[in-house]
């Protein structure tokens, strides 16, 4: 016979959870999103392995639904992809100024925080820790992404070109150095216009800008090298020999005797000094051609260089963010 205990049973114990207290009130209260985010990377990582794998010449969808070509889905795929993937910085920064910082501070919410324990230091350090995992986890996905998708379809001359802002962007660590500076940013506009709206806009100015400038002046980063020739077939071209086929070339045209430098087209005449006030050189003798020019091999080199620039914004930002968090807290 057995006999049943009335003595209620133990109350279980908590489950461990790898995040607690502020961090875990985060998460919680962004966890919408954060599901969203994590199932549009799944559906980006599924498309583009089966495209990868139509490539490849696998059997699948490619031909069921008629396409003709499962190089030319690959290509249009990945390009549009990268330049869509241009403004994910943009909408890091976006999320971590509204939703997460500017949102609590004009709805009040903060201060109920602040009296639950909480410091102001440490409310917006949870908030930065979430958008800065947030923006890691987004930017290695791209990063990987491309990586695989990509795999030997990038050239400098082809679909893909890898000097192309969008592909040089999703190719290398700093697509996750700007992901973190828009994290930044936001917190830093949210601190300081305490307004969703208005610091979601100028969260995403800001990191756009900083996107924008360093487009600009990256080739400038780092010294390209320059090919002369003085051959006869080079001067005709206007394009010296030598030139790697897989070289972006910045700067090209011929240099006279005395070691000026003028583009084919700049001058209307070859046979002496232009008229009008052009901008030739007194002597137009096409003496050599020349190209200024990077290497596959500087990619490396530019990557790591924008990336610290960006990865010291982004420092700055944060620490901007939290002086401008104890000027401000009484």
């Amino acid at each position: 016979m057995t006999t049943t205990s009335l003595t209620p049973p133990a109350a279980r114990a908590p489950r461990a959870r790898l995040l607690r207290g502020t961090h875990w009130t985060v998460v919680r209260l962004h966890r919408a999103t954060l599901w969203t985010a994590f199932a549009l990377v799944v559906l980006a990582a599924a498309v583009t392995g089966y495209l990868r794998l139509a490539f490849d010449g696998r059997p699948g969808f490619v031909e069921r639904v008629g396409l003709s070509d499962a190089h030319d889905l690959l290509y249009t795929y990945l390009d549009r992809g990268t330049t869509a993937l241009l403004f994910l910085p943009l909408a890091v920064a976006v999320f971590s100024a509204g939703p997460v910082v500017a949102r609590e501070l004009e709805s009040g919410v903060h201060k109920f925080a602040w009296t639950q324990g909480h410091t102001p230091a440490r409310w917006l350090s949870a908030r930065l820790t979430l958008t800065a995992a947030v923006a890691v986890a987004a930017g290695l996905a791209v990063l990987g992404g491309f990586r695989i998708g990509g795999s030997g379809l990038v050239h400098a001359d082809g679909a893909l070109r890898w000097p192309d802002s969008a592909v040089y962007t999703a190719s290398g660590p700093v697509v996750v150095a700007y992901c973190l500076l828009g994290a930044a940013v936001g917190a830093l506009a949210g601190l300081l216009l305490r307004r969703t709206l208005l610091a979601m806009t100028a969260a995403a100015t800001a990191t756009g800008a900083v996107l924008w400038i360093l487009t600009l002046v990256r080739w400038d980063l780092f010294p390209a090298r320059t090919r002369t020739d003085s051959s006869a077939a080079a001067r005709d071209a206007w394009v010296p020999g030598g030139i790697p086929d897989d070289a972006y070339v910045t700067d090209q045209g011929v240099i006279n005797s005395a070691g000026q430098r003028f583009s084919p087209g700049q001058c209307p005449t070859w046979d002496g000094p232009a008229p009008g006030g052009s901008s030739c050189p007194a002597d137009t003798g096409v003496a050599q051609a020349y190209a200024d020019y990077h290497p596959r091999s500087h990619f490396w080199y530019v990557q790591l260089i924008e990336t610290g620039i960006v990865l010291a914004l982004a420092a700055a930002a944060t620490y901007g963010a939290f002086w401008i968090l104890r000027r401000r807290t009484p």
